[in-house]
């Protein structure tokens, strides 16, 4: 298991390293975290609480920060779906998401699920980066619970 650390480890420093990033204590712990699982989405406030229970003690503060140098250097995804709340992907691909009301969680799209068929030109001197669609869900509600 350690070795596994170590090589995990290693190759967040090269990817950090790849974007431009030094990689500082905080900035490879929280990628350990966020790149570690998978693809995933996360709040500042999870990844936070994440890292605190790794043992890692970081600022709220420390992981704004460290979660915008990762979306300047193309290494997240931001995502806004509730109010003030950003989520972070770690999927950087163009894709969609629903958005889970009842439990604030973020789902991709699978591919082909959803189709643009026409996007609005762009002003004079800009030009479209990319889409992101975002779709509500809420569980619906029982027949049983309805009838209450």
């Amino acid at each position: 298991m350690e070795n596994r650390t170590r090589a995990q480890s290693f190759c967040v420093f090269e990817r950090l390293r790849s974007v431009g990033l030094r990689p500082t204590r905080q900035r490879v712990a929280l990628c350990n975290l966020m790149f570690g699982a998978g693809d995933r989405h996360l709040s500042a406030e999870e990844l936070h609480e994440e890292a605190h229970k790794a043992g890692d003690p970081v600022s709220l503060a420390t992981v704004y920060n460290t979660l915008h140098q990762f979306t300047d250097a193309g290494l997240v995804r931001p995502l806004s779906a509730e109010g003030q709340r950003t989520y972070f992907d770690t999927n950087t691909s163009d894709h969609h998401h629903f958005f889970v009301e009842d439990d604030n969680s973020m789902i991709d799209i699978p591919d082909g699920g959803l189709r643009l068929d026409r996007l609005p030109e762009a002003p004079e001197g800009m030009e479209i980066v990319n889409v992101d669609v975002v779709v509500r869900l809420r569980r619906k509600k029982s027949a049983d619970r309805a009838a209450e």
